[in-house]
C-alpha cells in the first residue's frame, strides 16, 4: 500500500500564495520556481487518487504536457500509478508513453487497457513505439500489435527485429523522399496533400530510381524558391551522411554532434532510403548514454531506477561491490606486509588514507575527462600518447604541490609529537615522496585504464572508478610504507 498523506495538507496552499475567498479551493499550482512539479501538486493528485476522484484527476492531469505527465508517474508510488490510469480511463496520450523513463514504462504500460494502449502505440511514429514495447515480453507485446491496424503492426515488428541501440531501432520509417526530377512545386503539392507525413521533419530526401539518397533540401530552401524548380538544382549531396541500420547509437550521436546535423536518411545493406534519425532522437541518446556512463564508472547497473525495490536495487549493486570487496582486502594485504613498520612508527597509520584518498581523487579526475573524451572521439590511439604524457606531467605538477604541502604538514607534526628534528624530516621527506609519486601513478591510471578497456572492445566506463581505487590505494600504501621501512627504521 502506499503512504497515506492527510487530505489537510493536500490542500495546503503554497507559502506566499493569496489566500482563496471563503468556500473556495486554493488552487495548487502544477510547478515549482524550478518548473519542476511542486509538491503540493503531487499530493492533491495523490490524493485524489485516494479518494477515487476522477473529476478532480482530470482537472489535474488533462493539461500537463505530456513530458510533465510522464515526471508525474515517476513521482508516485507504483500502486497509485495503477490507480492513476484506472481513473483515468485506462489510458494515456500517446507522447506520454515515449517520455517515460525506462525503469517506469514496463509498469506503466502493463497498467494500461490493451485497447488503448494499442490505439496510443498507432498514434506514435515507429521509432517511439518500439521504445515504448521493446522491453514488454514476447506474449504481452504479440497481444497489443494484435490491436494495431496492419500497416503499423508491419512497421513495429521490422523496427522490433533490429539490435538495440542500433540505427534501425531508433530511426522513424516515416519519411517524405523525392526523385530528382520533380519541381518544388510539385514537392510542395504533395506535402500538402499528403496525410501520412512524419510528425517532425526538416528536410526531403532525394532519391534516385533505386530508392538510394543522392541528396537532400532543408524546407526552408524548398520554402524560399520558386515552383518551377527542379529539386536536383537546388539539392546538397556535401552535407548527406547516410546511416547504416546497424550502426550503434553511440556513433549515431557522434555523427550529428561531428557534424552538426539536423536529420539524417538511414540505408539499408543496400544503401536503399528505410527511414531517418532526427535530432531529438540524438538528444535522448546522448541523455542515455551520459546517464549509463555516469552509473557504469560507480559499477552501478544502468537498468537500476528511484522506483526499484530493495531487493532489485541490492541485486543490481552487489556484483560490483563483491569485486571492490577483494580489491581492498589486495589494498589490505599490502598494509598487513608492513604491519611491523606501522607498529614502530604510528603516525603511518595517520597519513596512510591521506596519501591512498588523494592519488582516488586525482584519479578519478583523469578518469572522468578521459571516459568523456573517448566516448566524443576527441581522445584516439593517435593523440593517446601525446595526452597520456600530459596527464603524467599534470600528475608531477599536483604532486610536487602537494607532496610539498603534505611534507611540511607532516614534519611539523611528527615534531611537535616527538621533538625529533632528524626523524621528522625523514618522515616529511618520506611523506612528500610518496604523495608525489602516487599522484603521478594516478594521473597515468586515470587514463590508461579507460585506454586499454577500449582497446579490448570493452566500455572504457564499466567499473573503471574500482580499478583505479585499487590501483591508487595499492601504490599509495605500497610506495609509502615502504620508503618508511628504508628511511626511517
Amino acid at each position: 500500500m502506499s503512504e497515506p498523506r492527510a487530505a489537510d495538507e493536500t490542500a495546503r496552499a503554497p507559502e506566499g500564495a493569496p489566500t482563496p475567498p471563503a468556500g473556495e479551493e486554493a488552487e495548487i499550482p502544477p510547478f515549482g520556481a524550478d518548473r519542476a512539479l511542486s509538491e503540493g501538486f503531487v499530493d492533491s493528485v495523490a490524493a485524489a487518487i485516494e479518494a477515487a476522484d476522477a473529476e478532480q484527476l482530470h482537472a489535474l492531469c488533462d493539461e500537463l504536457h505530456p513530458a510533465d505527465m510522464a515526471d508525474l508517474l515517476g513521482l508516485l508510488h507504483e500502486d497509485e500509478r495503477v490507480r492513476l490510469i484506472e481513473l483515468l480511463g485506462g489510458g494515456l496520450p500517446a507522447e506520454t508513453l515515449a517520455e517515460l523513463d525506462s525503469d517506469i514504462r514496463e509498469s506503466v504500460v502493463l497498467a494500461l487497457k490493451p485497447e488503448k494502449l494499442a490505439e496510443a502505440v498507432a498514434d506514435l511514429d515507429t521509432d517511439d513505439a518500439a521504445f515504448v514495447l521493446e522491453d514488454l515480453d514476447e506474449e504481452k507485446r504479440a497481444e497489443i500489435l494484435a490491436e494495431i491496424p496492419v500497416p503499423d503492426r508491419i512497421a513495429l515488428h521490422q523496427a522490433l527485429d533490429y539490435e538495440e541501440e542500433s540505427a534501425g531501432r531508433l530511426m522513424q520509417r516515416e519519411v517524405f523522399a523525392a526523385p530528382a526530377y520533380w519541381t518544388v512545386g510539385q514537392i510542395i503539392d504533395r506535402l500538402r496533400g499528403s496525410d501520412d507525413l512524419p510528425d517532425r521533419f526538416y528536410e526531403v530526401f532525394v532519391v534516385d530510381p533505386t530508392f538510394k539518397p543522392v541528396g537532400s533540401v532543408p524546407l526552408s530552401t524548398l520554402l524560399k524558391t520558386p515552383r518551377e524548380v527542379p529539386i536536383s538544382q537546388i539539392m546538397s549531396d556535401r552535407e548527406l551522411r547516410l546511416i547504416p541500420v546497424t550502426m550503434d547509437q553511440e556513433e549515431v550521436a557522434y555523427l550529428f554532434e561531428q557534424y552538426n546535423l539536423i536529420s539524417a536518411p538511414v540505408v539499408d545493406e543496400s544503401e536503399r532510403l528505410v527511414g531517418m534519425i532526427t535530432v531529438d532522437d540524438v538528444v535522448e541518446i546522448v541523455h542515455e548514454e551520459t546517464h549509463e556512463d555516469m552509473l557504469a564508472m560507480t559499477g552501478v547497473a544502468a537498468e537500476s531506477g528511484l522506483s526499484d525495490s530493495v531487493i532489485e536495487t541490492a541485486r543490481f549493486r552487489v556484483p560490483w561491490l563483491v569485486v571492490n570487496l577483494f580489491t581492498a582486502m589486495l589494498a589490505g594485504s599490502v598494509v598487513g606486509a608492513f604491519g611491523a613498520t606501522i607498529e614502530q612508527i604510528v603516525v603511518l597509520a595517520a597519513l596512510m588514507p591521506v596519501i591512498a584518498g588523494m592519488g582516488g581523487n586525482a584519479g578519478t579526475q583523469t578518469l572522468a575527462v578521459t571516459v568523456r573524451a573517448l566516448a566524443t572521439k576527441t581522445l584516439t590511439f593517435s593523440n593517446a600518447a601525446r595526452v597520456v604524457m600530459r596527464e603524467a606531467g599534470v600528475g608531477l605538477v599536483n604532486g610536487l604541490v602537494f607532496g610539498v604541502l603534505l611534507s611540511l604538514l607532516a614534519g611539523g607534526w611528527s615534531l611537535f609529537m616527538s621533538g625529533d628534528p632528524d626523524r621528522s624530516v625523514k618522515l616529511a621527506l618520506v611523506t612528500g615522496s610518496a604523495m608525489t609519486i602516487n599522484l603521478v601513478i594516478a594521473a597515468l591510471a586515470g587514463i590508461l585504464i579507460p585506454l586499454g578497456l577500449h582497446r579490448l572492445g570493452a566500455d572504457p566506463a564499466v567499473a573503471s572508478g574500482i580499478f583505479l581505487t585499487t590501483v591508487t590505494d595499492v601504490t599509495g600504501f605500497f610506495v609509502f610504507l615502504g620508503l618508511a621501512t628504508i628511511v626511517l627504521l
